[in-house]
């Protein structure tokens, strides 16, 4: 079968992934579930993993094929698996979980002591074919594109798992920003909006994004090349500032913004990452606000996003392009040209 593989790392997107001929997956465990991919989100982590800035965190055997986000049709399952069977079309968690460590027992599946992450750690769905397993699979609902909701997999609930922590310190009247409308963001806001009564803010430096985020039920939307974004959610709030910031950015200059526009005892998620963040400790102190890391959201979290999808609550923008096109996808983002998110369908 045919798939998107990394040989070394590289900065040059360009050439970063082959197309390479290898065998099909063997399932070896009782649970195990092969996946003809229909639909394999690509996210800005791809090429990051391509960089190599995640070889320092997580073992990473190359070559390897890429992809977390993926959904498809179930083609062959292990002998005890019994959620699935051939023929069903699922959306695939990226992190295959053992279920018997001390964090799984605890519902916290994203700390598994035992996990493999597709496309990370192990072969991901980039390819005709994912080996995954069965604790790792949610059946879709009927009527549901698998190449539509793929995305979700990874971009869908590690917002949903970001907006969901940041609604708690949400009440009615209170503004949430959320800066960077992209793959992540687009989906951030309208969880935002359908769990909360905030009043939501939008920063995006493109035009088209903060327009998108406008369609999706934004109340505001700032342009930070043209506009103080510190002035402008001063106004907005009259000087109390964001009780929760959403940042799908992660560069030096976002996290930079949170003592000028976090309320009192408000959050700054970091979703985004590739920057630092550089701030005094007497600005936290002062303002007692709190920087907060976001992961991949929990398997019961993509459940929640798949019954948010079933009731049209959350609108997933996507283009497709073929598994030749890889590399292609992996320029475009690096330069910021996708809306919403690329999606591979091989």
């Amino acid at each position: 079968m045919r798939a998107a593989r990394l040989h070394e790392y590289t900065d040059d997107m360009t050439q970063g992934l082959s197309i390479d001929d290898v065998e099909k997956p063997q399932i070896t465990t009782s649970d195990g579930v092969v996946v003809a991919v229909e639909g394999a989100g690509w996210c800005q982590t791809d090429n990051h993993i391509i960089e190599g800035m995640w070889e320092q965190y997580v073992p990473q055997p190359l070559p390897m094929t890429l992809g977390h986000e993926n959904a498809g049709t179930v083609i062959e399952t292990g002998n005890e698996v019994g959620l699935v069977e051939e023929g069903d079309q699922v959306i695939c968690h990226p992190v295959q979980t053992c279920g018997t460590c001390r964090p799984c027992r605890q519902g916290e599946t994203m700390y598994c002591e035992n996990d493999a992450f597709n496309g990370l750690t192990t072969d991901g769905g980039f390819a005709d074919e994912l080996l995954t397993s069965e604790r790792a699979v949610i059946p879709l609902p009927d009527g549901v594109d698998p190449a539509d909701i793929a995305p979700h997999a990874d971009a869908g609930i590690t917002a949903y798992h970001a907006a969901k922590k940041a609604v708690d310190g949400l009440n009615p009247g209170d503004a949430a920003v959320v800066i960077g409308i992209g793959g992540l963001g687009h989906i951030g806001l309208q969880c935002l909006n359908e769990m909360s009564a905030a009043d939501l803010v939008a920063v995006d430096i493109k035009e088209s994004a903060r327009e998108l985020a406008d369609d999706l039920g934004a109340h505001y939307t700032v342009d930070p090349r043209s506009e103080d974004v510190a002035d402008a959610v001063a106004d907005i709030t009259d000087g109390v500032g964001a009780a929760q910031v959403l940042d799908f950015v992660g560069a030096d200059e976002t996290t930079a913004l949170a003592p000028d526009i976090c309320a009192a005892g408000g959050d700054h998620h970091i979703i985004g990452y590739g920057g630092h963040i550089h701030e005094p400790a007497q600005a936290l102190v002062n303002g007692e606000f709190a920087f907060q890391g976001n992961i991949v959201g929990r398997y019961a979290e993509l459940q929640e996003l798949v019954a948010l999808v079933e009731r049209d609550a959350v609108d997933l923008h996507t283009t497709r392009y073929d598994l030749d096109a890889v590399n292609e996808v992996a320029e475009k983002l690096e330069h910021g040209e996708i809306d919403g998110r690329a999606v591979i369908t091989p």
